[in-house]
């Protein structure tokens, strides 16, 4: 009987603490999540109380003939794997760097980060001010053609601005992933490799960038997803101009559902931008795993 209480007991301790727990999920994550699926099979302005079911219509409608959602999906695509390799290349250069003893070097790691400290919506409004502002003042002073250029004007400017912009912010991020990763590495290997003759660049290859892997990972799925889902930069530092060009993905959705009063049809392609993000992170995640076991 005691041991039969005390187990009751115990179930109803990890109830008592999980059951909360569990109930925030549904309210918070799943019940949105069906209400996404119901109202992405209806025609509906967000202000009626009863949504006209359509079914299929909104997603055979995105996928035949919306020219802003395929334009949208291919900024995303370009942006996605120019953000990814640059944001994590440069990071583990930094890292390497960083790594080093210096006496600035906890100073150097601190003004990295303070950045990703900054909302990419508040730094987004304080480059756009430098794209037009100090620039000019800039170009005027030096007389460099460089600043002279219509940095948010120009499409292919425009995207650059916006990658560039991304990068600085969120660079500091990736910068203490890496160097935890780094210090992790055994300094017994590298000894080892240096007294067997090889050279900086070759023990980083066969040594630091293999025990790496973890950090890699996890650099890459953060950066993937951050990257997919880009939106906020976007909206305070060009607002999806010019002419559009510079509209992604998670943007489309935005301008469609709180712009144009098109719920039903925005919330369709939000399901789609969902169900893209999933499929890649988890392919992404295998194939990396894969290769940390390898190492």
């Amino acid at each position: 009987m005691f041991k039969l209480g005390r187990k009751w007991s115990e179930r109803l301790e990890f109830g008592a603490f999980t059951l909360p727990v569990l109930i925030s999920i549904i309210a918070v994550f799943y019940y949105p999540f069906m209400m996404t699926i119901r109202y992405s099979l209806t025609k509906w302005n967000g202000i009626s109380k009863n949504p006209k079911f359509i079914g299929l219509d909104n997603f055979k409608e995105i996928f035949s003939g919306d020219a802003n959602f395929m334009n949208a999906s291919w900024f995303t695509i370009k942006y996605a794997i120019l953000y990814i390799v640059l944001v994590n290349v440069l990071a583990i250069l930094l890292a390497l760097v960083l790594d080093m003893k210096m006496k600035s070097t906890t100073w150097l790691r601190a003004a990295f980060f303070i950045p990703y400290i900054l909302s990419l919506v508040i730094v987004g409004f304080i480059w756009k001010f430098i794209f037009m502002q100090g620039f000019e003042s800039l170009g005027a002073s030096t007389g460099w053609g460089i600043f002279k250029l219509s940095w948010l004007g120009e499409p292919n400017l425009a995207f650059i601005s916006i990658l560039l912009v991304s990068i600085w912010q969120s660079v500091g991020f990736y910068l203490v992933i890496y160097i935890a990763g780094l210090q992790s590495v055994p300094e017994d290997m590298k000894e080892a490799a240096k007294v067997d003759g090889a050279g900086p660049v070759r023990r980083f290859f066969s040594i630091t960038l293999p025990l790496l892997a973890p950090s890699i990972t996890i650099s890459v799925f953060m950066a993937l997803t951050n990257s997919i889902k880009v939106f906020d930069v976007i909206l305070s530092l060009t607002g999806g101009g010019p002419g559009g060009t510079t509209y992604s993905v998670a943007y489309d959705i935005y301008r469609d559902t709180f712009q144009n009063n098109l719920y039903g049809y925005g919330t369709a392609k939000a399901l789609i931008l969902f169900v893209a993000v999933l499929v890649i992170t988890v392919i992404q995640l295998t194939i990396f795993k894969r290769r940390e076991v390898e190492a």
